[in-house]
């Protein structure tokens, strides 16, 4: 009898704690997968439109099959404003996804909003204090300081919370940034023309309060609380050569014919 019910309770437990958890871990694997592919399903289906329904599902079918290794790196999601390097009126907000790529150098993809159909306007690079105080003196001219916009709020990662996102600036008010954008979408609903020396505001009074205002109400957030709450982060003195615009003298970029090297 003994016997019989041992055996009788080895086949009532089926499987093992050992393969249960893993059919769970195997479920919840499969249930995360299949909510990534209707995510991503859901977002391709809000663009194209007008695209032939050939494209539209080759385009599902890339999105769910294909690995995308630099887009999975990006980790964090920046919102700021930039102003033409030579022209301060000329303002846009600036949406990054950027990928910490070495301890010194951080490189982002910037887009005009953070939204399925988003255009692609530029990118940035970002690199330590150390490393901006090594470039040769011609090159820190296409450079921008980011002490003001951490401390001023303006430059913002939308949903982390205060603490978090404290801890972050803290590291990034340090940095230097070097900006083009390739799509003038404050001018152009195309991207026409060359990519566009960028460049950070560096004091009050010259970011529009509109659009720093109008920001805030899309998204959210408040840059005023966030200027409150980094308060206590050290302002940086700012290594010379950046910010070469405050001088009055700027650099932009320009077509040039020339003759064709073989």
């Amino acid at each position: 009898m003994a016997s019989i019910q041992r055996t009788h309770r080895s086949r009532g437990s089926g499987r093992g704690p050992a393969a249960s958890i893993g059919i769970g871990v195997a479920a919840g694997v499969t249930a995360a997968a299949g909510l990534l592919f209707g995510r991503k399903a859901a977002t391709i289906s809000k663009i194209g439109k007008g695209h032939p329904l050939k494209h539209r599902a080759l385009d599902l079918a890339a999105g769910a099959m294909q690995p995308k290794y630099p887009l999975d790196a990006m980790s964090t999601y920046l919102n700021g404003f930039h102003m033409y390097a030579d022209d301060m009126g000329r303002q846009v907000e600036a949406t990054h996804f950027c990928i910490h790529l070495r301890h010194d150098l951080h490189q982002c993809v910037i887009f005009d909003r953070n939204a399925p159909d988003a255009r692609l306007i530029g990118i940035e690079y970002i690199i330590s204090e150390e490393r901006f105080r090594a470039l040769p003196e011609d090159e820190k001219r296409l450079w921008h300081s980011h002490h003001y916009e951490v401390k001023s709020g303006s430059l913002t990662a939308p949903g982390i919370p205060d603490l978090a996102e404290h801890a972050y600036f803290e590291d990034l008010v340090t940095t230097y940034g070097k900006t083009f954008h390739t799509w003038q979408y404050d001018r152009d609903d195309f991207p026409y023309g060359i990519p566009q020396l960028m460049m950070g505001f560096t004091e009050d009074g010259q970011a529009a309060d509109e659009m720093i205002q109008a920001r805030d109400d899309r998204l959210g957030i408040s840059t005023s609380h966030k200027r409150q709450n980094r308060a206590d982060i050290p302002m940086p003195e700012v290594v010379p050569g950046a910010n070469a615009w405050e001088s009055g003298r700027t650099v932009q970029t320009r077509i040039e014919e020339m003759d064709l090297k073989r």
